[in-house]
């Protein structure tokens, strides 16, 4: 019998191999092919379902051709050589085919989305995003006005020229007040997801190759150059034993990836979900996919820190939407803290990837920019991320599950940083601080010009 779970005797992806399972059970795409193509063609994924089908078809006929081989050649042993030998033959021939095969159905099967939230909006792209509602004033200023660029030059907290210098195209320092400020906004947001109920951790941000095709951050099975915005280390590592090791690693863009793996290959129990977390960690992007966009000041850059929060829930599509909230409602709560004016939009189906069952971001006002600018985003993913990482859970029957993955941006430090200098600045120059940032910065109240 040919069995369709993954792991199964003749798996593209074997369940001992964490970040090798695939994104959808091929049952379930059988038994619902249209709403898997409709799915493909709103998120804009180049997918063929009925190859996909077809391909798994003459998959499983071939498998079922080679066990029948195998059985039959033990079951002749000694008594009838020829046959068994040609049985054999036979037999590589169709393990050749088969690998042939499964070659093109993987390919197929990396593109398989998620299908999206009954809910979600049909679009092609960031245009297409719905408004869900907006809080606070957008402020009105009796004086001209800078950005956040020649705020924090003319206080001395930002310096573009030296980061360039230094680090090159989109290099920057923070420094003196701004520094603590930066740090302020990380702490504060690091303290309320503790407060809230999420553990902490410092996460690693060198990582293994399968942590991020796990979650997602790889456009198809290995690592693209050319597509994924991801720095590959090159300096060569060594194993434990001191040996010159083959693993690829990679600079993580977020700790989502980090927080998510930390399970990988492991089986929970129902009673320990919904697991929260939440992680530090320093962010490197490569930005090759925005090449021309956002060239000035802080709002698109290649480094920086960001507080992440995570939930492993069980797999429960109800208690996810509800879990989804609690971490849009998070996000929410900071940005009125800071006294950030926000909108909260839905991700359309056309700016949502493959994985994402539904998503929302939020959008801080971004006066130098006379516009609002990405400052949050919550994912949720379902069970796609937990089928390639393999972490499952055991419900109470004693039934295997994966679990299902959510994900949000508690706090980046670019954004943020740029809407506070320039939202809070006044007319003799100076930025006040958020009043609930002052706690992390000795009380000071505004930064204001070097004498």
């Amino acid at each position: 019998m040919i069995s369709d779970v993954q792991g199964a005797k003749y798996p593209i992806f074997g369940t001992s191999d964490i970040g090798k399972q695939y994104m959808l059970d091929i049952k379930f795409i059988r038994a619902n092919k249209e709403a898997v193509q409709e799915a493909a063609k709103n998120k804009n994924i180049n997918l063929d379902v009925d190859r996909l089908l077809s391909l798994d078809e003459t998959r499983r006929e071939l498998i079922t051709k080679i066990e029948n081989a195998r059985a039959q050649q033990k079951k002749l042993g000694r008594e009838n050589i020829e046959e068994a030998r040609k049985l054999k033959e036979d037999q590589k021939a169709w393990d050749a085919e088969l690998e042939e095969i499964n070659a093109q159905y993987e390919e197929l099967m990396l593109k398989v989305p998620t299908i999206p939230s009954p809910d979600t909006p049909i679009g092609k792209n960031s245009d297409d995003n719905v408004e869900i509602s907006k809080w606070g004033k957008i402020p009105e200023f009796k004086f001209q006005t800078k950005d956040h660029i020649q705020i924090g030059k003319e206080l001395d907290i930002l310096d573009l020229e030296r980061g360039a210098k230094v680090a090159g195209y989109r290099g920057y320092y923070v420094k003196n007040e701004g520094a603590q400020l930066m740090m302020a906004l990380m702490m504060f947001a690091f303290n309320k997801m503790v407060q809230k109920g999420y553990a902490p951790m410092i996460v690693p941000t060198l990582l293994k190759e399968f942590a991020l095709f796990g979650t997602g951050y790889f456009s198809g099975k290995e690592y693209n150059s050319e597509a994924d915005e991801i720095y590959e280390v090159a300096t060569k590592d060594k194993d434990a034993q001191g040996q010159a090791s083959r693993e690829r690693k990679f600079l993580a863009g977020t700790a989502e990836p980090s927080l998510l793996a930390y399970y990988a290959g492991e089986t929970l129990n129902e009673s320990e979900l919904p697991l929260r977390l939440c992680g530090f960690s320093q962010c490197y992007r490569s930005e090759i996919g925005s090449y021309g966009k956002d060239t000035k000041g802080l709002y698109r850059v290649h480094e920086f820190m960001k507080v992440e929060q995570v939930i492993l829930a069980g797999a429960d599509v109800g208690e996810t939407e509800k879990l989804q909230q609690e971490m849009v409602a998070i996000s929410r709560e900071i940005h009125e803290d800071l006294k950030l004016p926000y909108r909260l939009l839905q991700i359309c189906a056309g700016d949502m990837s493959a994985g994402k069952y539904k998503a929302f971001d939020i959008e801080a006002w971004m006066p130098g920019l006379n516009r609002w600018g990405e400052t949050g985003s919550a994912s949720n993913f379902l069970d796609w991320q937990a089928r390639r990482l393999n972490v499952k859970y055991k419900d109470k029957d004693g039934q295997m599950k994966f679990v299902y993955m959510l994900n949000n941006t508690a706090m980046p430090s670019p954004r943020p940083f740029i809407a506070i200098l320039e939202n809070y600045q006044q007319k003799d120059g100076s930025v006040e601080i958020p009043k609930v940032l002052r706690p992390y910065m000795g009380k000071l109240k505004y930064i204001k010009r070097k004498k």
